[in-house]
């Protein structure tokens, strides 16, 4: 149980930020260049993260009501039915991982083929053979540019609908008589503002170790602070109208499970949890309190700790329904100990390996060229309906 808490918490984060890099090819963003290669290592924990989530599968019998529970909705037997279930979500994580990974080594490819002595001489032979091919700068530019045009489109659609899927699987279902159509939303929108709160506290942790104050200015951090707000903002909207549904169509299927984490012993946890995860709202208003680095640290970590708590709440609620006392024990605390060794290790070996910034498009004089879309092979603009 405490496997899935704490897979739910990082694997979440981890995804939802390889999906931000993502964004930023959508929208063709400039402002990240200088820090967004210290998001794209979040990449790094996915295909372990497969490999943690099959043995959370293995251990079915220990977590989820599907696999030893009687169901009482019909509707559900097909839906919740291991063979079906299983694979599904396996399939779905494996297209978002794929995609991840795939998108992320096209964006570290170009800057291995302009530094290939850029990172740590263990990955020296993973750095040649992604050089292989590689061609003049400024058609690997374009061509590159061309492709996560369209991997970054595809990864957006995979990561909302494979998430909103993994969430109904390794979340709601613990719950076998509640069903939202907000909850995968919810699920992984919370993951998606906590990957921009520890992103924020990773840069200001990168600027002062690679001593990159001129590259790394106060205006990144307004702009994070901005997106931290702005997405504080949306997780409370979510969390309020999925509450704010429940209650007033007073369905008793869905009401039990709002129920049930607002009594004891759970309402104080439940309380403090929407309270540190909303504070950023409140204390993020202002322009000062984003580039003030100390108070953008506090609430940044409102968030992350928030967010461990939110998923702490989704599964042990619906587990321990019954249980007078909030469980706890060293297994939480070990295996969370764990998850954040082993996320942590992953990340570090990534920046290690690679150019810590994404040299290319920040000295290139072709760089900028990306703004208006050519052939890659010609190098002649596009059309504007191309």
């Amino acid at each position: 149980q405490a496997l899935l808490v704490n897979w739910l918490y990082f694997t979440t984060i981890s995804s939802a930020g390889v999906m931000f890099v993502a964004v930023q090819r959508i929208t063709t963003a400039r402002w990240s260049r200088s820090i967004i290669r210290f998001l794209e290592g979040y990449v790094a924990f996915l295909p372990v993260a497969f490999i943690l989530i099959v043995l959370i599968f293995l251990g079915k019998n220990n977590i989820f009501p599907w696999t030893h529970e009687e169901l009482h909705v019909p509707e559900k037997a097909l839906y919740l039915n291991p063979w079906f279930l299983i694979p599904r979500s396996l399939i779905a994580y494996g297209i978002i991982m794929t995609l991840s990974v795939w998108y992320v080594y096209t964006t570290v490819r170009l800057d291995v083929g302009h530094s290939p002595e850029a990172g740590a001489s263990w990955a020296r032979g993973l750095r040649e053979r992604m050089r292989r091919g590689f061609r003049d700068e400024r058609r690997e530019i374009h061509s590159t540019h061309s492709l996560q045009g369209y991997l970054a489109v595809v990864l957006g659609f995979a990561f909302a609908f494979g998430w909103i899927v993994l969430s109904w699987d390794l979340s709601m279902s613990l719950d076998l008589h509640f069903q939202s159509t907000m909850y995968g939303w919810w699920v992984f929108m919370g993951g998606w503002v906590t990957a921009l709160a520890s992103f924020t506290l990773l840069v200001m942790a990168w600027r002062k170790h690679l001593d990159r104050y001129d590259l790394i200015t106060e205006k990144h951090f307004h702009d994070l602070g901005k997106l931290c707000f702005a997405f504080t903002a949306f997780w409370g909207y979510l969390t309020f109208g999925q509450y704010l549904i429940i209650w007033y169509a007073n369905l008793a299927e869905e009401t039990h499970w709002m129920r049930l984490r607002l009594i004891s012993p759970w309402l104080p946890l439940t309380l403090f949890t929407v309270g540190v995860m909303f504070g950023p709202f409140f204390g993020l208003m202002s322009r000062a309190a984003k580039v003030y680095l100390p108070t953008m640290a506090f609430f940044a970590m409102f968030t992350i700790v928030g967010l461990w708590l939110h998923r702490y709440l989704e599964v042990y609620s619906s587990l321990y329904y019954k249980s007078s006392e909030i469980p706890h024990g060293l297994w939480d605390l070990g295996v969370t100990l764990g998850f954040l060794g082993i996320w942590s290790f992953c990340y570090i070996s990534f920046m290690d390996a690679f150019p810590r910034m994404r040299v290319t498009l920040m000295t290139s004089p072709f760089r900028d060229e990306v703004q208006v879309p050519v052939n890659p092979e010609t190098m002649e603009p596009l059309p504007a309906h191309e």
